[in-house]
Order: structure tokens, then sequence, then C-alpha cells
């Protein structure tokens, strides 16, 4: 059955491109899908950010891009590349037109804060309708080292633009949100002391079960010259230091004076260019032991090889609001090794599904490499884990699953929407 009424549901991120793909983007594409399945117009707008093409299709949803500035004097080119890795603050007058004009639509899904935030919010405003916000990287649980990092690009920059944030509200945007959805359980814990009203949501992120249950991991092997018996860690994710891939690469070169042949791959864009360069010092002692695959577009079938091709996965954040790479590790049945931070100790149980390091400490490599090495050396716990991650992603985490409690979100923003004066 159809669903009646307006059927366009908006999503916007701050970028969205196949080249730097990232969780955010699975997400959002993941649930799209499912609305349109269910008979909805998901639409995905966005910023020019990184991008070529002001109009695509990716994995059957429209995306439309618009230009965009950052309103800082003094910005170098490099800055601004730098900003639009980061999550840089951007406006773009021409988003909020369309956001203005679009039709038929049912709902505002802002997957973005600050400036962009708040032109969705003033779109929904101004045409009475109802808006969620996403809280995918985290905004009450986000150490404050890496809130220093993402603040380098624009340090000692004089910002012009503060009064586009008063003018559209941005300090207003999860305050007067008919929903905000929090995919960690810290966050959620901390948004709800912080937020003045009780319309906070926990949702997790999903995973395709089936896409990530089978592929060639041996043809990967080959293809990257990977010996058939060689023990490979795999690390899927953008290079940066909330992900923490220089402690992964120090703990590897332990792992490898008892584990000779053993292989590390790094897989995923350089999202710190400063951070990347320090990585791939760290990584040159070590020659070919330590791969960096670099950016692997979500519709590229090594994407789901290199999982099926690797013995263990590790995943050593700094902070992670989540964790959706533990759910395609555990849907290619891997066993995983992950930071005891953030959304990661509520989604992983310790001896169950995975087991845990302490990220911080001067000891904090050598805590990771014996974790490493102690699942190593043990095939059954191995393969115990991973049957029982993947046991964990097919019961909890199906998208499926997702879509459902999305939806029953959705009706809640409605409904508060509606209380308000602002029918859908």
């Amino acid at each position: 059955m159809q669903p009646s009424g307006p059927r366009c549901i908006v999503h916007v991120p701050r970028r969205f491109i196949a080249e730097e793909w990232g969780g955010t983007e699975t997400v959002i594409l993941e649930i799209a899908r499912r609305q349109q399945r269910a008979g909805l117009e998901p639409r995905i707008l966005t910023s020019m950010a990184l991008a070529r093409q002001r109009t695509e299709e990716i994995g059957g949803i429209p995306v439309e891009r618009f230009p965009y500035f950052y309103p800082f004097f003094g910005l170098t080119a490099a800055d601004r590349a730098a900003m639009d890795k980061k999550g840089g603050n951007l406006v773009s007058f021409s988003l909020l037109h369309r956001l203005l004009r679009l039709s038929d639509v049912r709902l505002f899904h802002a997957h973005a804060l600050k400036r962009l935030g708040g032109e969705i919010r003033t779109a929904a405003r101004l045409r009475r309708k109802p808006y969620v916000v996403s809280l995918h990287g985290g905004v009450f649980d986000v150490p404050p080292a890496e809130l220093a990092s993402m603040a380098e690009p624009i340090a000692g920059r004089f910002e012009w633009g503060r009064f586009l944030g008063a003018l559209f509200g941005s300090r207003r945007l999860l305050d007067e949100a008919d929903h905000v959805i929090c995919v960690g359980q810290s966050e959620l814990e901390k948004a709800r002391q912080a937020l003045p009203h009780d319309r906070v949501s926990y949702l997790p992120n999903g995973v395709d079960t089936a896409r990530f249950a089978q592929a060639d991991g041996a043809g990967f092997r080959a293809r990257h010259g990977l010996a058939p018996d060689a023990f490979v860690v795999l690390n899927a994710g953008r290079i940066a230091a909330q992900k923490n891939q220089h402690l992964l690469v120090e703990a590897f070169a332990r792992v490898l004076a008892e584990r000779p042949g053993s292989v590390l791959l790094l897989m995923g864009p350089e999202t710190d260019p400063d951070y990347g360069a320090r990585v791939r010092a760290a990584a040159e002692p070590l020659g070919g032991a330590v791969r960096l695959l670099g950016s692997v577009r979500n519709d590229d079938p090594d994407l789901v090889a290199a999982f099926h091709a690797a013995d263990l996965f590790a995943l050593p954040s700094r902070h992670e609001p989540f964790g959706i790479v533990v759910l395609e590790a555990w849907s290619a049945g891997l066993p995983v090794v992950v930071s005891s931070v953030g959304g990661l100790r509520a989604l992983v149980r310790q001896d169950e599904t995975g087991l845990f390091f302490d990220p911080e400490g001067e000891s904090a490599a050598e805590r990771l490499a014996e974790r490493i090495l102690f699942a190593a050396a043990r095939p059954e716990l191995r393969r115990r884990l991973g049957a029982a991650g993947l046991a964990e992603a097919r019961a909890q985490y199906d998208w499926d699953r997702i879509h459902d409690r999305l939806e029953g979100i959705y009706a809640r923003a409605e409904a508060h929407a509606a209380s308000r004066g602002r029918p859908s």
C-alpha cells in the first residue's frame, strides 16, 4: 500500500560522494533505500564539497548538490580543502532555496549541524514541516582533542559569518527539533541531560548482513599479494586522528616481532593529510607489512572482499559514537578488537562478541598488540567471536528493522510538529 499524503523525505548531509565514503553516507543511503521500497520518495540534498557533479543517482537515490562557501577571511585553498574533509561550518544559499521550493515534502531529516543545520531548521519553520536531527559524529560526547583538531583549519582566521548562524537559528537547532536521534547510548545519555526536552531517541546504525555474508577473500589476497597463510588484520575507516590508526601501526610493529609475515590493511580515505603523513611515516619501516589501500567506493566488490580476506578486524578509535564497521565485520563473520570508548562499549560485549582494549595511556600500543596476538594464537576463539557477532548483527541490526524504528520516530516528530501548529 502506498503511503497517503506527502511522500518526500529530504535528507541533508554536509557532503555526499562515493569517493569519500563513510559511516554517515552508509546510514543515509541504506535508510533511503528502505524508504524508497516503502513507497516514499527520499532525496539527498547536500553541498558540492569534494564533488564534481551537481546531480547524480547513488544506489538509486537522487542526489542534488549545491554551491557553498565558508564565511572566514584569509582561508587558503588548503584550508578550504581541509574543511571539506574535516567538517567545516559551511553555508549554501542555493541549497536553502531548494529546501524552500521542493514539493511534496513530508519531513526534513538533518544529518548536519551548525549553519547548514540552521538552514534546515529555517526551511522547516517557514514551510511548517517537521524536522529531525541525527547526531552521527557525536555532539555531547566528543573529546576536547577531537574538537580542537576539527578547528585547526580556521585557527587565527576571522569569522565574518556568525550573524548567519544567528539568522538561521543554528544554536536552537537541537532545542527546537521535533526529534533528535543518537546513534550511540553514551551520546543518548548526555543528550538527555543537555537538551531541554525529552524528544530524544537511540537509533543504532544498521548493516546489510546479506551483502557482507559472502565475498572472494582468497581472490582479494591474490590480487594484493597476500600469502594464503598470512595473518591479516583489517582496519576500515577514514584515516584521521579520531580513528587512531597511528596507534594501530605502532602496535602492529610489536605483532610482527612475534608473528613475522603478518599484514595490516588500512582501508579508507585520508581526511586529515597531516595525520595521514604521520601514519605513512610510522608504516614505512615495516615495509609491505602495512598496506594503505586508500579510499574504496561503497559499491566496489573489494570493500566486502577485504573483510573476508582478513583474520581479525581492529578499531582503535579514540572516540566512536557507534562503529558501523564493527557491524560490517560481524556480518562477514570476522572477530573484532575495539577500543573501550563511546558507543563501542554498548555495542560489543567483552569475550562474547569481541575483545576490548584501553586506547589511553603510554602502554596503549602494547595493550592493543597483546589483544591482537591473543586472538591470533587462538583460531577457535576467533571463530566463536565471529559467529557470535554475525548472530548479533542479524538479530539486532538489520536495516529493515532500523527503518521500522525510524518510521516510529518520524511519526512522533510529526505529532509534535502538529501539536505546535506545524502540520505536516
